[in-house]
């Protein structure tokens, strides 16, 4: 019985109940059937705008962003779907900070939700750098099913690790 690395952390009820998905060939199904919309949020000037909107919304006094876009690198180099940094740059006399945010490229085929998600969980981090008790309450702030969220998306990843090699994402 292989690992399942995405619900590492979750009650062996729990993985065993999407061992029996995967087994029964559902997890896919089920996933697609929950989460049918798509996004249009293909570019990196999309992506930015797309994030600005809701740092606007629901973070208006955080400092402002540099940087925002897809990288391709990022889930195999870093283990992770989004950072966030601060490059700090000496100008002069002042230190000047720009913030960046890095989405891995696996979120420009995912539905709409996950993208939501991830770009919450990296906004989150810009005011709360440890996953915490304010951080979970900030991002519950910014989308109430935030949690629920987290954890489809890790079973959508658990799918799409378990795809053969070179097939094709079905559509959402």
């Amino acid at each position: 019985m292989q690992p399942l690395k995405y619900l590492g952390g979750y009650p062996p009820q729990v993985q065993a109940q999407v061992r029996e998905l995967i087994a029964q060939d559902r997890l896919g199904a089920l996933l697609a059937a929950k989460y049918r919309d798509a996004h249009a949020v293909r570019k990196d000037g999309q992506l930015y705008a797309y994030v600005q909107a809701l740092k606007e919304r629901h973070m208006r006094k955080a400092p402002p962003l540099g940087k925002v876009l897809y990288d391709g690198r990022l889930q195999v180099l870093k283990h992770a779907l989004g950072t966030h940094t601060t490059i700090s740059r000496v100008q002069g006399a002042r230190l000047r900070a720009s913030r960046e945010i890095r989405i891995a490229s696996v979120f420009r085929d995912a539905p709409a939700d996950f993208l939501k998600m991830i770009v919450v969980h990296e906004l989150a981090h810009m005011k709360e750098a440890e996953h915490n008790k304010a951080f979970y309450q900030l991002c519950t702030h910014m989308a109430p099913d935030y949690h629920q969220l987290e954890f489809d998306l890790r079973l959508y990843l658990t799918g799409l690790e378990l795809r053969p090699p070179g097939a094709r994402e079905p559509a959402p």
